[in-house]
């Protein structure tokens, strides 16, 4: 990644992580905070004035750089940590959670998610996870990525867990009444199950989180608690968009702006792609979703599986199950879950 003096970054492409505040509707900044890779290089928390203080959209990854590059950039718009009243988050992943639940502990700012990601929290918060991932990579014939993992992180000290439970779990559709505005919250499951977006329907926007994102496809189902069937839930949360008016998209990663109608329908023919695509290589003779996501392309440059690094395997490879499942769902494939492992066919 590229920069010039003072921070500022040379790649156009990427000029949308650049640090500070940045107006992007009446009284809503957009706020870009760091990651500790560059994956997604960075996610954008948007503070929205609100009669009382601020309203927070996401808050940042609990890392003392993210809190930093916060502090500074409301610091320009004349507010400070203490003026946060209230953390509306739109999943429960570390990079859009965990800041809100530091800065509760000192400032006492509310946290509110959607209500599905009760069983992943539980989880979070109780253990279990671990041996959810591990089930899973066997299922989906990953023992290969199973024991790459155990060599890479089998000997780190368990941390304490970042998480902690929100003040308030955000029930089905709702209007949140913030001062001036009011935003409805729409669940949005398929990224994760407790996914929600919030619509701004005067100001003409929609706060898309990892639902609706720009220049990539967000994962499916990455989550401690995965459903049954992730990906089916994620169309089904596209097309729901298509029933609310077009309006300007602020997703959690990328450049605001755009049309959300139009992306949802690039993500909807995307995944009818991807489906096609897995089909034929379990037809040209792969069983398993880790057999499926060897023979199958990843990222814009079509890399191998084995390219990647080891936590996208990991994500590709449950990417792939869930496009298997619904290809299952489908008819258009069988699956055997008697033994330990899923093994798939084409049907007929």
């Amino acid at each position: 990644m590229g920069r010039i003096a003072g921070g500022r970054v040379n790649d156009a492409r990427h000029a949308w992580i650049e640090p500070g505040a940045f107006e992007v509707a009446p009284g809503v900044h957009r706020i870009p905070l760091p990651l500790p890779n560059d994956g997604l290089r960075a996610v954008n928390v948007y503070a929205v004035e609100d009669s009382d203080g601020l309203v927070l959209i996401d808050s940042g990854w609990a890392l003392a750089d993210a809190r930093g590059q916060l502090e500074n950039a409301l610091g320009e718009i004349g507010y400070g940590f203490e003026d946060v009243q209230r953390f509306l988050v739109t999943h429960v992943h570390r990079d859009h959670y965990t800041l809100a639940v530091t800065l509760r502990q000192t400032f006492g700012s509310k946290i509110s998610l959607g209500a599905g990601e009760q069983p992943s929290m539980d989880l979070l918060l109780n253990g279990g996870q671990t041996d959810r991932e591990v089930e899973r990579l066997h299922r989906w014939g990953a023992d290969r990525l199973m024991t790459q993992l155990a060599e890479a992180y089998g000997d780190e000290p368990r941390q304490k867990s970042p998480y902690e439970a929100p003040d308030e779990w955000i029930e089905g559709k709702v209007e949140i009444p913030l001062g001036s505005r009011t935003l409805l919250a729409v669940p949005t499951p398929g990224h994760t199950r407790g996914h929600v977006v919030f619509m701004d329907a005067d100001a003409q926007v929609l706060f898309s989180g990892d639902h609706i994102l720009p220049h990539i496809t967000p994962s499916i189902g990455v989550e401690p608690a995965r459903p049954e069937l992730p990906l089916g839930d994620f169309l089904d949360s596209l097309r729901l968009m298509q029933s609310y008016p077009d309006l300007r998209m602020f997703p959690a990663h990328g450049p605001p702006g755009g049309s959300t109608h139009a992306r949802v329908g690039e993500l909807l023919e995307h995944h009818e792609q991807r489906l096609a695509q897995t089909l034929e290589v379990i037809r040209d003779g792969a069983g398993t979703a880790y057999e499926a996501a060897l023979q199958l392309g990843w990222t814009r440059r079509e890399k191998k599986l084995v390219d990647l690094d080891l936590f996208n395997q990991v994500l590709a490879v449950g990417e792939t199950s869930a496009h298997l499942d619904l290809l299952v769902t489908r008819g258009q494939l069988s699956v055997d879950r008697h033994g330990e492992v899923a093994e798939y066919a084409v049907v007929g």
